[in-house]
């Protein structure tokens, strides 16, 4: 029998990313998993081996299924996409073996492939079905200069996501600017889509800067530029050394990197050739490090390369402005974040492929005295907040439960 207050169906959450894998997609995906499971019941399909935090063990927590998943590197494309192939399809034949007629399902465009499986296993199931877009492909491959625009491979991605986006129920959007490439689309509707930003991780308020930061302690520059987490495909790395070519003559102005990805790679062989003296790498930092590392800087730039808007939104935006420090935003103006900047007076958006712009926007920064950006980003941040999110996540599985035709047209 249905336990009293809860509306019949099992939730399947489909992620290759989940704890303990510890990128920002598996804290995501796990947040929204343990918030749904306090309503229904809820199964994570995983591709993420290991032991499950504490914290998401026990009564009313979800029953994680982990499903095999070899994971490569980023730069070794093909073994790549052949691990990701194979775990797209173990995820479907979970898939047929977990839905029933009436559940929901909930997955997210990593990999790419993923959601083209989970509209599927829905559809022949008679499931309902949900996709949180953190990109849209293949315009994220088109942006990062992987594919042509109108290749085949293009083509046909677009051609299957016309099906994909007339078999699911519900699209949801961490950024405004992704509803105009969405809607080009002849299988997607405007209320299929459902717009829930993402939220800080970290506790919004004014957090000063201080000398002791022990990231801060070895730099004698006055004004610390940071840039921290994963650089991949669609971020511009060359834009970040640049700007600190024609900064390095300034000794008031410091570099401070740290992160992953094919991007820091990049960065770290630019400045082996280079030694600029102006910029210093930290290993990627914990968890528990995260709000220490984030307050030794005074602007931390976030470097997209062109077309990023309705493609992709930083997830560590967020946090940025939660510890209340100003960005230099490298996208188009009508990206997410550049809105989100603009509007509330956060910083500055520069340009894509300007290192120029964004070294002026540097020095601007370093001379600025508005105190007021600060309490301006924690008053921001604090309107993403993780409680409003979840309780949207939950009202959208609720949503579905109840009405199987929530994407056909009222």
């Amino acid at each position: 029998m249905q336990p009293q207050g809860k509306i019949a169906g099992k939730i399947v959450v489909a992620s290759q990313h989940y704890p303990p894998d510890p990128s920002t997609t598996a804290a995501i995906m796990a947040e929204i998993a343990c918030r749904i499971a306090a309503g229904h019941e809820v199964v994570v399909l995983s591709g993420s081996p290991g032991a499950l935090p504490a914290s998401q063990t026990g009564p009313g927590k979800p029953r994680v299924v982990a499903i095999k998943n070899r994971m490569a590197g980023k730069a070794a494309l093909v073994r790549r996409g052949v691990s990701e192939l194979l775990f797209v399809v173990r995820t479907f034949f979970s898939l047929m073996r977990e839905l029933k007629a009436g559940d929901v399902v909930l997955t997210v465009t990593a990999p790419f492939m993923l959601p083209y499986a989970v509209a599927a296993a829905a559809r022949l199931k008679g499931a309902r079905s949900a996709l949180i877009m953190h990109d849209l492909f293949p315009d994220v491959l088109v942006m990062a200069g992987l594919l042509k625009p109108g290749s085949i491979v293009t083509r046909t991605m677009r051609f299957a996501n016309s099906l994909m986006f007339r078999a699911l129920n519900a699209v949801i959007t961490i950024g405004r600017d992704a509803e105009r490439p969405l809607l080009t689309y002849s299988g997607m509707r405007r209320n299929k889509i459902r717009f829930i930003p993402n939220w800080a991780t970290l506790v919004p308020g004014p957090r000063p800067l201080s000398q002791d930061n022990p990231f801060r302690k070895a730099i004698p520059a006055r004004f610390v530029v940071g840039l921290s987490g994963n650089l991949g495909f669609t971020h511009d790395p060359e834009i970040v050394f640049e700007a600190a070519r024609l900064l390095k003559d300034e000794p008031d102005i410091h570099f401070l990197l740290s992160g992953w990805g094919i991007g820091f790679a990049r960065l770290k062989q630019l400045q082996a050739e280079a030694n600029l003296p102006n910029v210093s790498f930290v290993a990627r930092v914990e968890d528990a490090e995260l709000e220490a590392f984030l307050t030794s800087a005074n602007l931390w730039i976030i470097p997209y390369r062109k077309d990023v808007a309705g493609v992709s939104v930083p997830s560590r935006f967020y946090n940025l402005l939660a510890v209340g420090r100003p960005v230099a935003l490298v996208s188009e103006p009508e990206a997410e974040a550049a809105l989100t900047v603009v509007e509330n007076g956060l910083g500055w958006v520069v340009t894509p492929g300007r290192a120029d712009q964004l070294a002026d926007a540097i020095r601007a920064a370093s001379r600025s005295d508005d105190a007021a950006m600060a309490e301006r980003a924690v008053k921001a941040a604090a309107r993403f907040d993780r409680v409003t999110a979840m309780n949207a996540y939950a009202a959208l599985v609720d949503e579905l439960l109840r009405n199987p035709d929530l994407s056909e047209p009222p």
